[in-house]
């Protein structure tokens, strides 16, 4: 996996770590490939509280606490609203419309850890929304760059939400590529949040690093 260092993390101060996670690595803390230790390692030691994660397979923004008081404030901004994630992600096809909201009921299968669409509630079961604009669409058969902002944080949401339409995302074979692209095509890009001691309006952007530059620039 890509080695973690000090160009991983795109704000510090006593409350916050704010870093770009590679794909490959966990969200949460002590497990393999764990990247809140690595991070808790090139600082020093101490401890890194998780209050949102993202899936191994997927890179981007990612914030930490320092210090549990700070987890809570950020997690209250969490159930307030006020905290913001936004993705942006290749599909196969083209969405239509090309500017929408995908609401689903969505069941995790404990035993392999996929994800399914379900047609209503019952137990176990969580319904996931979010909203998503086409950027653009290129290519035959055609790939479409989308900008994604989730208003529900379930697992493999966006991956299962698109892949249940036919619109797989590069590279996700576990929910529906045919492809040979090597990693999934899915990107935290922007996340904003106010800042837990202050209050401040945080807010960060990356660009989405993905091995297809024709239909990224």
């Amino acid at each position: 996996m890509e080695e973690i260092t000090r160009e991983n993390i795109v704000f510090i101060d006593d409350a916050i770590v704010v870093a770009v996670k590679p794909r490959g690595y966990v969200s949460e803390e002590h497990s393999p490939g764990s990247l809140p230790d690595a991070l808790a390692a090139l600082l020093g030691g101490g401890s890194l509280y998780p209050v949102h994660r993202l899936d191994k397979d997927t890179q981007g923004l990612i914030v930490y606490a320092r210090t549990s008081k700070d987890a809570s404030a950020l997690n209250a901004a969490i159930r307030e609203g006020s905290f913001r994630k936004a993705y942006k992600a290749l599909v196969h096809g083209i969405p239509d419309p090309p500017e929408g909201t995908l609401e689903d009921f969505l069941f995790k299968d404990s035993r392999t850890g996929k994800v399914y669409t379900v047609k209503k509630e019952r137990r176990g079961v969580r319904k996931a929304v979010l909203r998503y604009k086409t950027l653009k669409t290129l290519g035959t058969p055609p790939v479409s760059l989308v900008h994604i902002i989730t208003e529900t944080g379930r697992t493999h949401q966006i991956r299962v939400q698109f892949g249940s339409r036919k619109l797989p995302l590069l590279g996700d074979r576990r929910y529906g590529a045919g492809d040979n692209y090597p990693p999934v095509a899915l990107c935290a890009a922007e996340l904003s949040f106010p800042h837990p001691r202050t209050g401040a309006p945080m807010s960060f952007s990356i660009p989405f690093d993905y091995p297809a530059p024709d239909i990224l620039a």
